[in-house]
């Protein structure tokens, strides 16, 4: 398979106005008037909680699922009318779904029989695909001695072998352990960027979503709440719900007046150029700097968690809610311990008024 360095590209693929409805009429849509565009070689993957829409966004794409209203269009072609196997997509599911009586070569090779491809050339294409993904000589692999770690890799092969256009994975490293999940998300994306493979995931995983792709689509309710390289949403959530979904949960009412804002505890600094007025603020956990009791705001220890490169802290207050911060091992105080704190305001974010 010929490799391709990722380049500036249209839209390989485009969702316009997508929504899907199941049950009754009145209910809300699965799919919510949905817009995605995912470019040539990019690696887009699509985080929410369940119910939230990933799923049947995906199988909306494959044709598994027809689109109420709104169109799906790959390469520019529209389609409504093309089935499944004809898309030239590639699908990749949780369970990996392969073949238990075929060994390993004859389920790489499933797509490329079907296909026709001379044997010839099915060979050559599953040696250089176990290569690839890191299984050299397994062809004759029976699948029931196979681990879930290599299954996955199988199942990732069987699914490149078509050469598809675009490739599709939902929850695919869902079964694993956390540390082979951490190793194999790596290694996807040096394959992916290797083969210039167009990739559309999802995923529950927020640290696969940010570790793998190159743009991060944050869904709620059918509807997509944020979209943008891992970096801007993880520093910068949109909403409460995207910051809450992420794991921040020191998010609270404010009012903005000048350079800081009245919060539930006390005065919070915020970037410069925030405009006055009501919103929300989230205070990142790194930004919750410890003092003396006597210099800051004063707290006590509620709970302390070792993380491995610092200590978590739950926080309470003399007013307001708790909160979360953290720091370095060698600064972390005890349970129960009374201290001061103080906000920088470059971990400070204002969030955009929406419900949650």
């Amino acid at each position: 398979m010929t490799a391709q360095a990722p380049t500036a590209a249209p839209h390989m693929l485009r969702l316009d106005g997508v929504t899907v409805r199941f049950g009754m009429p009145g209910t809300a849509p699965a799919l919510d008037a949905v817009d995605l565009g995912v470019a040539a070689h990019e690696i887009v993957c699509v985080l929410g909680p369940s119910g939230s829409g990933k799923s049947t966004l995906l199988r909306v794409v494959a044709g598994l699922q027809h689109a109420d209203e709104g169109t799906v269009l790959l390469e520019g072609r529209d389609q409504a009318a093309i089935p499944t196997h004809r898309r030239g997509v590639g699908l990749m599911f949780q369970d990996h779904q392969l073949f238990p009586q075929r060994d390993v070569a004859g389920n790489v090779a499933f797509g490329l029989r079907m296909r026709r491809t001379p044997r010839a050339d099915q060979e050559r294409t599953v040696t250089e695909l176990l290569d690839l993904v890191g299984l050299p000589g397994a062809q004759r692999r029976a699948v029931a001695s196979l681990s879930g770690g290599e299954q996955q890799r199988v199942a990732l092969a069987r699914a490149l072998a078509p050469s598809p256009r675009l490739l599709m994975l939902d929850e695919p490293l869902g079964q694993l352990d956390r540390g082979l999940r951490e190793r194999l998300v790596v290694e996807l994306r040096r394959l992916f960027r290797e083969l210039g493979t167009t990739v559309l995931a999802v995923t529950h995983d927020q640290g696969e979503a940010f570790a793998l792709a190159d743009r991060v689509v944050v869904m709620r309710d059918g509807r997509i709440a944020q979209s943008g390289t891992p970096l801007e949403v993880w520093q910068r959530p949109a909403t409460a719900f995207v910051a809450r979904f992420l794991g921040f949960d020191n998010v609270v009412e404010a009012t903005v007046q000048g350079e800081a804002a009245a919060t539930p505890w006390g005065k919070v600094p915020v970037p410069a150029g925030t405009p006055d007025g009501p919103c929300r603020l989230l205070v990142r956990p790194a930004g919750v700097r410890l003092t003396s009791a006597a210099d800051g705001l004063p707290c006590t220890v509620e709970a302390r968690t070792f993380r491995g490169t610092h200590v978590a802290l739950l926080l309470q207050p003399s007013g307001g809610p708790q909160m979360d911060a953290a720091c370095p091992l060698h600064e972390a105080p005890e349970t129960g311990d009374r201290v001061g704190i103080s906000f920088a305001a470059e971990d400070v974010v204002v969030l955009k008024a929406a419900a949650d």
